[in-house]
């Protein structure tokens, strides 16, 4: 009798770990981006994919819409464990790999050609250098070049910028950095608060890429905008490291891979959307003033400042800087 019950448990387990998923995991993600976007359908397409692939061992549940808070909200409900990682503008990971200001270097790259090239030969210098500081990263595509816009008046020259009320990405360092290296105070406030600052004069004047500005509709707001990339940016989805690593080896592969196809979708769309999202833009009445020639000179000289400043203070490595400047070289001599 105590035989046969033996067996009959050992058959009971057997047949629960046959179909129990062996090192299954979902993984929490958090995005500010709004369900139904590109951004939002692409990754849980991606999921949907991984899913069917790994055999329900690896699922993906997400909270979009910024309903699990900023990026720095993000980032600290991945240290306590409550989300395993997020779809977050590149600038808030900065503590974990400072080199990806390599990207954020101000007034440096002129033209989408430019950055694809640099791109193609330091995204994997970059990715290498955030698992390093604690996240796997499986995906990067950009949120495109940002522009200064104002809901005000034109800011086309410093002593303008200096007048205005700047908005700044709470607790985003890499972004206050930025403004005061242009001799400007900065106020920060979280994404979410931004178009209401904007409607009540909180704030008059922001940096953001031209699909971003739609999406958020910031620009219902906006009257100018200074026709000059100011400085370039991603958005990544970070997952953390010690999450990650606990399945299985196989099961990394594949949603790496499939991640990695779906963020290449969502460059290309972006690219395609920026593209478009700036004649929505002009047509919408909002003015584009350039820079004159005397403004521009003093525009790139406190950039190239505030450039040498992140090398000099150990903020970026001056090796990687030298790869880039290198890129660019060979990128501008061949056209």
């Amino acid at each position: 009798m105590i035989t046969h019950l033996s067996r009959l448990f050992l058959l009971f387990f057997l047949i629960l770990f046959t179909i129990s998923p062996v090192n299954a995991k979902t993984f929490k993600i958090a995005s500010l981006s709004p369900d139904g976007s590109d951004w939002m359908q692409t990754m849980r397409a991606g999921a949907k994919e991984i899913k069917q692939k790994t055999n329900g061992r690896v699922k993906f549940k997400f909270y979009p819409g910024g309903v699990m808070g900023d990026d720095q909200a993000v980032l600290r409900k991945i240290r306590i464990g409550q989300l395993h990682g997020g779809a977050l503008a590149g600038g808030s990971l900065v503590k974990a790999n400072q080199d990806y200001r390599i990207y954020s270097l101000l007034l440096t790259y002129k033209n989408q050609g430019e950055i694809n090239h640099v791109r193609q030969h330091i995204d994997p210098t970059i990715k290498q250098g955030f698992e390093k500081g604690g996240f796997v990263i499986l995906g990067m595509a950009e949120s495109g070049f940002a522009y200064s816009m104002s809901s005000k008046e034109d800011i086309s020259s410093i002593k303008k910028l200096r007048q205005q009320k700047v908005w700044a990405p709470s607790n985003d360092k890499l972004s206050q950095e930025t403004l005061q290296s242009f001799g400007v105070t900065p106020i920060p406030l979280p994404y979410g608060d931004v178009l209401a600052g904007l409607q009540t004069g909180l704030i008059d004047t922001v940096a953001m890429s031209p699909i971003g500005a739609i999406a958020l509709q910031w620009y219902t707001q906006i009257k100018y905008v200074n026709d000059m990339p100011l400085l370039y940016s991603l958005g990544i989805l970070a997952v953390n490291a010690k999450a990650f690593k606990k399945i299985k080896p196989a099961d990394q592969k594949i949603v790496r891979e499939v991640m990695r196809k779906a963020f290449d979708a969502i460059e290309v769309t972006n690219q395609k959307n920026n593209i478009e999202a700036l004649e929505v833009l002009k047509k919408s009445g909002i003015k584009f003033i350039q820079p004159s020639s005397e403004d521009y000179k003093k525009w790139q000289g406190l950039a190239d400042n505030a450039n040498k400043n992140m090398v000099n203070s150990g903020q970026l490595d001056s090796k990687l800087v030298s790869q880039v400047k290198k890129l660019l070289k060979e990128y501008r001599q061949n056209q």
